[in-house]
């Protein structure tokens, strides 16, 4: 008999029921139910309804909990069936499970490392227009907007357009696009419908994620059709360019579709669907820039004959006027000689021949005449005139997202996923140039197998260039169609002298000169224009050919052709269940291959083919001691790189527990990067023609274009050369060799301390703050360097931008805090964040492109009237300096405010929301060279959000 009851009492009882949402009753999806003290349990379906069963005797407590309402705990006593379980919305700081510090799920108060998470219903009431937008609240987060759909994030310094010191992550895959080697924002990925949370690791995570991350990890996790099942869709309508000088009001619209169903717990498929269309913010920056030397100028076209604007291209293309006068002469001469020689049997002419020639002849008269008359030919340079960015860069703003997945429960902890992501935009990115990315699009693709304790997955990502160009290009080539410069600076010297002899003052004599030499120049939007345009812009930069003899017979092309792929495996291991959780234990190993096509268009690959392989392992340890107040981890990684050293990456952590929900967190993380595949083999024509882009490795530097054999001049030396041949005494001792290191460009490396401490001092305020110094090693920059390719008595050069490793170390500190206060319904929110450079080696670029102090605060209430809900937040950052291979200059200090108000619908299910972001309106900067954004304002309809 005994036996026969405790057969009976170990049998399995299952437990139904339904969970809803007190006020609206409506079902709840998403809910987790488990047995308190128990491992195991479900989450409730679409329309509220569990099922699980149990061994569990009676009476136990059943757990429910779900982000944004408040966890209930419901005692069963006798019947298992027909539970009824009401919840109410509520925030509960502090109660966040987060899985990126440590590559295991943990409480974000016991996070090891700084770590900021947006949730799934954060993410419904932000006033942004997009949850990408609203990662500027996060506390010491910054951003680089290039235009509407195009931001890079950023923590911890360093900014920079193309961040390739940041890494982001989308449902574990690495979402860099694999020519850039960076992120393009949020043009592939999670659409708002499917994110379910967000994790921000600030600085290093080499160590876990491998090369990369140097300043930071940013982890996007979609929805499980398991828990989130159902269609739902978002229409969201606004305007943008309110008061824009360089635009009329302007519509933005955005729909978002989503679509998620499961059968059995078993199998489960979903689709997500947006589209956004928009016009860009306009590149206006019309300020004199001297590239030569990255600084600021003072005047414009009207009192700078060489003025160059920061967003005007084409105007990039200059020369010395004497250079110009000298060089014409010289071709005078030469012809002239070899004519007189032939007329006469081999005769030499004499000077005074010669002189009367060019004095006499036509063509060369002027400038002969120039030369020769003290100050009549100054010396100085003159640019031709280019055109404005609004008239070459496509602004009619796209970004269409799809994805798709299916998954496969093979047991209970074991899931099988294949999933595809896929995007294509038109978008504007700021790199050595503007270049507009036009039909540029992005797949990537998975297969995962996951259990609790491992995963193994294989994703592939494939870029698409489409029809992208480089801007400074297409304004220079649409210049040299209208008229060679080998024509237009000769007219232009010609009519100066020809003005200034018939007593013109000089700067009228420039005006009459640029005038005539711009007679025949095609203006934006005239039938010729419109024609060179069209066809420089879908001719591949491979296809440029410049015929100096016959200029009707060259071919320019600014459009790139690239089809670059990565291919990545890893794998992880988890053994801390097998070892009973005495200790922590994992490891990892990843295998990753960057396959490069752009036809010639941005790499060395035109007549070869470039593969990057990498691989790397890891693994981590941590135990609890002290009786489980203090948690140490050890965690370790290599990486190797067949085109570098294989780099070892550690990582210590500790947390210590002084009371309840109160923990002090210390760090010391190292992240190191490789260069970027454009690092390594680049070989571009950037800046109007007038540079050369090259990548650094030995077999560019030194096996292409011969940098060590013949040695190029650096950049200061070259200029005062060019200075003093204008004179006509030109001085060869003024060049001075630079030396590239034997090894080429080197990966970069950081150590980063860090001390922290979040906690609860009560239960309803959350504080969170930290200090970091960060030593970096081997920081990589850029030099410019000019090679003759001629001789010394008539020297050609050609301009290479060439990555380098800096010299000696570059370190950087900071600190930052965040208050988080809940008051019945209310939230009270706020950071501020302090990041400095310390002291840089001699000849540093400072690039730290980063202000000193930053802040957001924030103020909302999910119903502060019955359905009724709003959110507020408002962020400020100082003025700092901005330096890029792009430009370089100040961005003012500047404020922006977000605001929305939302009336919630729940016989319906749906949600009314009018919101805009930067609602003053007030124009602002993010980087130097950068449109300026302004105000949207927009009402969007949810159905199922």
């Amino acid at each position: 008999m005994c036996t026969i009851n405790s057969f009976a009492q170990a049998q399995s009882i299952t437990v139904t029921g339904i969970v809803k949402d007190r006020q609206s009753k409506e079902g709840l999806a998403g809910v987790s139910l488990t047995i308190k003290g128990q491992s195991g349990g479900t989450a409730s379906t679409s329309n509220g309804t569990f099922s699980f069963s149990t061994s569990v005797k009676l009476p136990f407590t059943l757990v429910a909990s779900s982000v944004g309402y408040g966890t209930v705990e419901q005692q069963i006593t006798n019947a298992t069936s027909g539970i009824n379980i009401e919840m109410e919305t509520a925030v509960v700081l502090g109660g966040d499970v987060v899985v990126s510090a440590s590559r295991t799920p943990e409480r974000i108060l016991e996070s090891p490392v700084s770590i900021e998470r947006m949730s799934a219903a954060t993410i419904r009431e932000i006033a942004a227009p997009s949850f990408y937008d609203a990662l500027n609240n996060m506390k010491g987060v910054e951003s680089s907007m290039q235009s509407l759909t195009f931001k890079s994030i950023n923590t911890r310094g360093f900014n920079s357009n193309g961040n390739t010191r940041f890494n982001q992550y989308i449902d574990g895959m690495d979402n860099q696009a694999p020519g850039l080697n960076f992120s393009v924002g949020n043009i592939v990925g999670i659409t708002e419908l499917d994110i379910d949370n967000v994790e921000l690791l600030p600085g290093a995570s080499s160590a876990l994620y491998g090369a990369g991350g140097i300043n930071g990890t940013l982890l996007m996790t979609s929805k499980d059709p398991f828990k989130y099942q159902g269609a739902s869709f978002q229409y969201k309508s606004g305007v943008n360019h309110v008061n824009d000088d360089n635009s009329s009001v302007q519509p933005f619209n955005q729909l978002d579709v989503r679509l998620a169903k499961s059968w059995n717990k078993k199998f489960g498929v979903k689709a997500a669907f947006s589209f956004l269309q928009a016009k860009d913010w306009f590149g206006n920056n019309y300020s004199n820039f001297d590239r030569n030397a990255r600084t600021a100028k003072t005047g414009d076209r009207s009192s700078d004959t060489n003025y160059d604007g920061i967003n005007v291209y084409g105007d990039e293309v200059s020369q010395n006027m004497r250079n110009v006068a000298q060089s014409v002469v010289a071709a005078g001469t030469a012809t002239y000689v070899r004519n007189y020689g032939l007329a006469t049997g081999g005769l030499v002419p004499s000077q005074t021949q010669i002189n009367t020639f060019l004095a006499s002849n036509a063509q060369t008269q002027p400038f002969y005449v120039g030369l020769n008359t003290p100050g009549l030919i100054p010396n100085q340079n003159v640019s031709r005139t280019g055109y404005n960015e609004s008239d070459l860069v496509d602004y009619d703003t796209k970004s269409l997202k799809a994805s798709g997945a299916v998954y496969y429960n093979f047991t209970s902890t074991i899931q099988a996923v294949a999933q595809a992501n896929w995007g294509t935009g038109t978008s504007v990115y700021t790199g050595s140039d503007r270049y507009s990315l036009r039909n540029f699009n992005i797949g990537q693709y998975k297969i995962e197998l996951k259990g609790q304790d491992f995963y193994l997955k294989g994703y592939t990502t494939q870029e698409r260039s489409g029809d992208s160009y480089i801007s400074s290009i297409l304004g220079s080539y649409i210049n040299e169609v209208s008229k060679p410069s080998t024509t237009w600076f000769p007219q232009y010297i010609g009519n100066y002298v020809g003005a200034r002899a018939a007593g013109q003052s000089d700067a009228a004599a420039h005006v009459i000169a640029r005038n005539a030499a711009n007679q025949g120049r095609f203006l934006p939007g005239s039938a010729e224009y419109e024609a060179a345009k069209n066809t420089i812009m879908n001719t591949t930069i491979s296809a440029t050919s410049i015929n100096s003899t016959d200029p009707t017979k060259s071919v320019y092309g600014a459009k790139f052709d690239d089809k670059s792929n990565l291919y990545h495996y890893e794998g992880m291991y988890n053994f801390t269940n097998a070892f009973n959780n005495v200790v922590e234990f994992q490891v990892g190993a990843s295998y990753r291959l960057y396959d490069l096509n752009s036809a010639g268009t941005i790499f060395n690959d035109l007549n070869e083919s470039i593969d990057i392989n990498e691989y790397g392992a890891f693994a981590q340890v941590g135990k609890k001691m002290l009786n489980d107040k203090l948690k140490v981890t050890f965690a370790g990684r290599y990486d190797k790189s067949q085109n570098f050293e294989g780099r070892f990456t550690p990582r210590i952590t500790g947390v210590f527990t002084v009371a309840k929900n109160n923990n002090i967190r210390l760090s010391y993380q190292t992240g190191y990067r490789n260069p970027t595949t454009q690092n390594q083999y680049i070989d571009l024509s950037v800046g109007g023609g007038s540079q050369r882009l090259i990548g650094g490795l030995p077999e560019i530097i030194f096996g292409k274009y011969k940098l060590d054999t013949n040695k190029p001049f650096t950049d200061v030396s070259y200029r005062a050369f060019i200075s003093s041949a204008a004179t006509g005494t030109a001085n060869p001792a003024l060049l001075q060799q630079y030396t590239f290191d034997t090894r080429g460009v080197r990966p970069e490396s950081v150590q980063s301390y860090e001390l922290g401490y979040k906690g609860l001092i009560m239960p309803n305020l959350l504080i969170d703050a930290y200090g970091y110094y960060n030593i970096y090693k081997d920081f990589i920059t850029a030099v410019d360097v000019y090679q003759n390719v001629g001789t010394l008595a008539s020297p050609t050069f050609v301009k290479f931008g060439v990555p380098v490793n800096a010299a000696g170390e570059v370190t950087s500190y900071g600190a930052a805090l965040g208050l988080d206060y809940l008051i019945n319904k209310w939230t009270l929110s706020g950071n501020v964040s302090y990041n400095q450079i310390g002291d840089l080696p001699v000849n540093y670029i400072n690039d730290f492109n980063t202000p000193k102090i930053r802040f957001n605060l924030g103020l909302g209430n999910r119903e502060i009237i019955k359905n009724f809900g709003f959110n507020v937040s408002y962020r400020w950052q100082d003025k700092f300096y901005w330096n890029s291979s792009f430009a370089s200059g100040d961005v003012p200090a500047y404020s922006s405010l977000d605001a929305q108000v939302s009336l919630q619908i729940p016989s319906v299910k749906s949600a009314i929301k009018l919101g805009g972001s930067n609602v003053m309106n007030k124009y602002y900067i993010t980087s130097y060279g950068n449109p300026a954004a302004g105000a949207i304002y927009y009402i969007s309809y949810s159905f199922n959000p």
